[in-house]
């Protein structure tokens, strides 16, 4: 079974940091991209950040400069550094993948059950 586990959400006060991480389970072959993306109430899921396999990061303008996307191939891990937090970043964030066991013939796009991430004011 394929899986990618989210931790590190939580709830902060505005201007505190929170970390992010996404983990692919063991049967995993390869990775290709990875990202985040966040849903807020009422609202459509959105991007993050995103990072290819030659490690190519992608931003959404509202965090740049703020997040920190990186990623530890042997870890099968991602990470999400996320500073100086705002009431507007509070959402469930949910991990995307492409990923492809060793017996798949091209990747397949997962996701992450989602973590919640509340920043009050």
């Amino acid at each position: 079974q394929v899986q990618l586990v989210e931790s590190g959400g939580g709830l902060v006060q505005a201007g505190g940091s929170l970390r992010l991480s996404c983990a692919a389970s063991e049967n995993i072959f390869r990775i290709n991209a990875m990202g985040w993306y966040r849903q807020a109430p009422g609202k459509q899921r959105e991007l993050v950040a995103t990072i290819t396999s030659g490690g190519s990061i992608n931003y959404a303008d509202s965090v740049k400069g703020r997040f920190t996307l990186s990623r530890d191939s042997a870890k099968k891990t991602a990470y999400l550094q996320m500073n100086s937090l705002k009431p507007e970043d509070t959402a469930v964030y949910y991990c995307n993948a492409d990923l492809k066991r060793w017996f798949d013939s091209g990747y397949v796009n997962y996701w992450g059950q989602g973590t919640q991430v509340t920043v009050s004011s």
